[in-house]
């Protein structure tokens, strides 16, 4: 997936908390700070030259509410209320907002927050490569379904059966490893051991004997390890 990289304000006129949030911002993978303002005069103007994907906005300021603001933008981004108050709390889904963030901010609740701006940002802008739309179908339960291929973690063979294992589920077909071993693409997929097809991208680490995917050990044969050095080296 492509990686997003939101650009981002902050607007309050308390500079402790515009520096808390600043430093939440600076230390996220996916956000970019563009500018802070202390009030809401200046930072319409400064959107003029300096366009946000996201603005971290308290709601009570002097001269003009942070609601205020919204009011007179032609265009707006994307809206994480942060504020001390919670009486504004059903007013700013008003506008959109994608959260409303209490004071005092913590790290696991701003990235919460965040995680609402980015799946909204990808669902807007449909950001994808050419592998999030590569699929098989498969037979399971006398229904065909789809895999798609990145988000395929393993396959294990069971005896006559082939186990599945996806980012959301798990589920077994009656099938041949290697009827699999042909339909998946030699650059992304490896068998690494006569019992498991594994998805080269997902491997977190290995050994002489071991692949960790998602903190899970599989077998890896001892035949298999230069394959696996020389697939990963291409990716």
């Amino acid at each position: 997936m492509e990686e997003i990289l939101l650009k981002c304000i902050v607007v309050d006129d308390s500079s402790l908390q515009r520096l808390s949030i600043v430093k939440l911002i600076k230390d996220h993978p996916n956000l970019k700070l563009m500018a802070e303002y202390n009030n809401a005069i200046e930072t319409k103007n400064g959107l003029l030259d300096t366009p946000a994907d996201l603005i971290f906005l308290d709601i009570e300021m002097p001269i003009l509410s942070g609601f205020e603001l919204l009011d007179d933008l032609p265009n707006k981004p994307q809206i994480i209320f942060v504020t001390g108050k919670t009486q504004y709390a059903f007013k700013a889904f008003d506008y959109d907002a994608v959260d409303y963030i209490h004071k005092p901010v913590t790290k696991e609740r701003f990235n919460n927050a965040v995680n609402k701006a980015l799946n909204l940002y990808k669902l807007k802008n449909r950001i994808s490569t050419p592998e999030d739309n590569e699929f098989i179908f498969v037979k399971s339960n006398l229904k065909n379904r789809k895999v798609f291929l990145s988000r395929l973690k393993y396959i294990q063979a069971l005896g006559d059966y082939v186990k599945f294992v996806t980012e959301k589920e798990n589920f077994i077909v009656l099938a041949t490893m290697k009827s699999f071993e042909e339909q998946l693409p030699n650059n992304q997929f490896l068998r690494t051991h006569k019992s498991y097809i594994v998805n080269l991208k997902k491997i977190e680490r290995y050994d002489s004997k071991n692949i960790e995917v998602n903190q899970q050990k599989l077998p890896l044969s001892r035949n298999k390890k230069d394959s696996l050095i020389e697939a990963l080296a291409q990716i």
